[in-house]
Order: C-alpha cells, then sequence, then structure tokens
C-alpha cells in the first residue's frame, strides 16, 4: 500500500512537471484512541499517527519565485509567489498550504521555489485528520530543504496555525501533535494546553484496531460542539467560584461537582461528569496499552462511548447503533465513536481472527438498518512524518 502510494505519487511528479522528483516525504494521519473534548479542559488526551498517508514528491527549484503544486486527487494545480503576501483562495486545499508558508514567512525564514506533486490514502472528511498531515508535512519539507531550524513542536504550531487563519478551523493542537510526533508503536499521552507529552507502548499483539466509517455527517456538528462548550464553560465557572484554589479543571474531584450540581443545573452537571471521568480513562487506557492489557483497555473504550452518548450527548443514532451492535459480535472488546461526535467513525478494538467476521456481519447490519455503506479503516500505529529513503527495506 505504502510504495504503491509513493510510485503513484512520483509518477503524478512526472506527469505535471515532466521531471523526476528528488526526494519523498510521508505525512500520517491519526487516530485518537481516547481522550474525546477534553483537549480544552485541562485534560489528556491519547492519539497515534496511523498507516495512512500523504506522500509528497518535491524538487526544489532555485531558479523560480514560484511553489508550485499538483493535488493529483482532486488534479488540480497551484502556485504562487514566494515573494508575495499571501491570501486564502478558493482552492481549500491550498488554503492549507499557504497558511504554512505564510506562518513561516511571519517568522521571518527565506524558501525558494519548489514543484510538489502529492496524493493521499488518508480518507478525506473521515475524522483521521488529512488536513493537519497536509500543513504539517509541507512545514516539514521547508524546514528540511531550506534548513530552517525549527522544532517539532514548532512545526505542529504552524500547522494549527494555518488551520487558524487560512482555512478559519479553530482546531486543537491533538491533530498536528501526532502527526509530527508519532512513533511506530507508540500512543502519545498529550497535555493540549502545556504540550507536555510522554510516550507509551502499544502493546497489542493479537489485536487489531479498526475504524467503521458510517459516512454520516450531522449538519449541527458546529452548533452542537458550541453548545457543549457553553455548557463545560457555565459548570467551570460556578466550580471555580466555589473552589478558587483549584488551579486545572482536571484537578476538581466528583464530590466538588457534586456539591455544586444543584447551582449548575443537569446539563452542565452531565457534561462536566464525563469530562472528569474521560480525563482519568485517558490516564488508565495509557497504562493498559503499555502492560498489554487489551481487556482493560476494551472496557474504558466503551465506557468513553456510553458516556459521549449519554452525559456528553453528541452521538447520533446511527452511531450508536453501530457501536452496539459491534460490541454484540465475537472477539470485540470495545468500541466508540472516535472524533467530535454527531456522525463520523467508531474505533473498534478486535481479535485478529475475528476481524473480518466482524466487518462483514456490521456492514450488513448498517445496510440492512440505514441503509449505509459502511467503511473500513484497518490502521496501525506508524512513524510520524519523515522523508522516505529510496533504500529503506520492507516497503
Amino acid at each position: 500500500m505504502q510504495e504503491n502510494l509513493i510510485n503513484y505519487t512520483k509518477e503524478a511528479f512526472r506527469s505535471a512537471f515532466e521531471s523526476e522528483p528528488e526526494r519523498i516525504f510521508l505525512a500520517p494521519g491519526r487516530i485518537n484512541i481516547i481522550g474525546e473534548h477534553v483537549d480544552y479542559s485541562d485534560g489528556f488526551v491519547l492519539p497515534a499517527s496511523i498507516d495512512k498517508y500523504i506522500c509528497f514528491a518535491v524538487k526544489k527549484n532555485d531558479d523560480s519565485k514560484n511553489c508550485t503544486f499538483f493535488a493529483k486527487d482532486f488534479n488540480e494545480s497551484f502556485s504562487f509567489n514566494i515573494n508575495h503576501k499571501q491570501t486564502p483562495v478558493e482552492q481549500m486545499w491550498a488554503n492549507y498550504l499557504l497558511g504554512v508558508f505564510n506562518a513561516v514567512q511571519e517568522l521571518g525564514k527565506e524558501i525558494g521555489g519548489l514543484q510538489i506533486a502529492f496524493s493521499s490514502t488518508i480518507p478525506i472528511g473521515s475524522g483521521l485528520s488529512s488536513s493537519a498531515a497536509l500543513e504539517c508535512g509541507f512545514a516539514y519539507i521547508l524546514n528540511e530543504l531550506f534548513d530552517l531550524n525549527l522544532t517539532k513542536k514548532e512545526l505542529a504550531l504552524i500547522g494549527q496555525k494555518s488551520e487558524h487563519t487560512f482555512a478559519g478551523v479553530k482546531c486543537g493542537i491533538m491533530d498536528q501533535f501526532a502527526s509530527v510526533f508519532g512513533k511506530e508503536h507508540q500512543v502519545i499521552m498529550l497535555d493540549c494546553n502545556s504540550m507536555d507529552h510522554q510516550y507509551f507502548e502499544a502493546n497489542l499483539e493479537g489485536y487489531s484496531l479498526v475504524l467503521f466509517d458510517s459516512c454520516v455527517k450531522h449538519t449541527h456538528l458546529t452548533s452542537g460542539y458550541n453548545d457543549r462548550r457553553n455548557d463545560v464553560d457555565h459548570g467551570k465557572k460556578i466550580l471555580w467560584e466555589n473552589f478558587p484554589d483549584i488551579e486545572k479543571f482536571r484537578d476538581f474531584t466528583f464530590k466538588m461537582l457534586d456539591n455544586v450540581r444543584t447551582e449548575i443545573g443537569e446539563t452542565s452537571y452531565k457534561r462536566c461528569l464525563y469530562l472528569l471521568k474521560e480525563i482519568k480513562r485517558v490516564e488508565k487506557a495509557a497504562i493498559a496499552l503499555s502492560e498489554g492489557d487489551a481487556e482493560y483497555l476494551g472496557k474504558l473504550l466503551t465506557e468513553t462511548h456510553s458516556g459521549l452518548s449519554t452525559e456528553f450527548e453528541v452521538s447520533c443514532e446511527e452511531l450508536d447503533f453501530m457501536v452496539e451492535e459491534t460490541l454484540k459480535e465475537d472477539g470485540v472488546l470495545g468500541a466508540r465513536i472516535m472524533g467530535g461526535g454527531f456522525g463520523g467513525c467508531s474505533i473498534n478494538l478486535i481479535k485478529d481472527e475475528n476481524v473480518d467476521e466482524v466487518i462483514n456481519n456490521i456492514t450488513a447490519k448498517c445496510k440492512a438498518d440505514f441503509d449505509i455503506e459502511m467503511k473500513v479503516y484497518r490502521v496501525k500505529i506508524s512513524d510520524g512524518i519523515r522523508e522516505y529513503k529510496q533504500d529503506e527495506c520492507g516497503i
């Protein structure tokens, strides 16, 4: 699969620029094992890079004042002058790249002309962060080719800034961080506020992480997300009024929350209860992974889905059905909705020998009950953004 993508992208470069690329880079998508909606509440998340990539075929063109891109999957090209101040354009995919260039330009860094063709195996719109891979992949390329001396953390922040300023999406840092900092067979426990992080081994031998894409996109994702933020902020305000010595939301106890339950109201209480539980689940999940305790990890995933569905209320009928039916299958240790909610993917922990049967059964049930053509993505935890070397083995 990876070799096919690389060859496909090289051919796209040859077709677009009538020459050979000089270097190849791979930027991965990501999953979040556990830790949903806690990134803006002093919590931890547990992302990992996966073996779905954007591949970039690249050639420096020092005689040119232009950066020229060919997006093979869209069959579209875009070019901009490196000496000009950039502004957002109609081609959305180009904005992610322009935003990165703009952020680098604002740091006073200089780059030369480039030709880049890229293609992807990260499904767009599936919640696997193809945008972060595009942004951070380009930032990484600029850093490598023009000796910008930017740190990994700076590259992640440049990707996030691009999404904020040129794509208009006020995302957290998790997606970009995972794409840049990912390590094969390891997950990252990340504090999204401080960007403090540590790695835990992902000991999942005999088990697979499989994503089921419902292909459902409910229109109230943005409004629902903002409503949840408001519910949480209301609860936080009253908690801090009652317990001003607490520094971080994650340090409130369940007893403290119970003490203000009447004052904050049942809705805000449920939202905050979910978040405090989820923050603790992330820490437990990291340990379970590193100890190879797949059974307990699966239990935590399922608890998270229950919380997202009944306490944070960001699931939907289709996803609840998908998770509920998946959990009935032999060999399934846990399942949950992944991402912001109101549609998208579920992430499922399944024994290797049962994966095919579970996929077949759930695909059939989703088709029968909701007329959904479910998509399936089998993923493995991989390295973060890197240059592909021609002499790599096992590709």
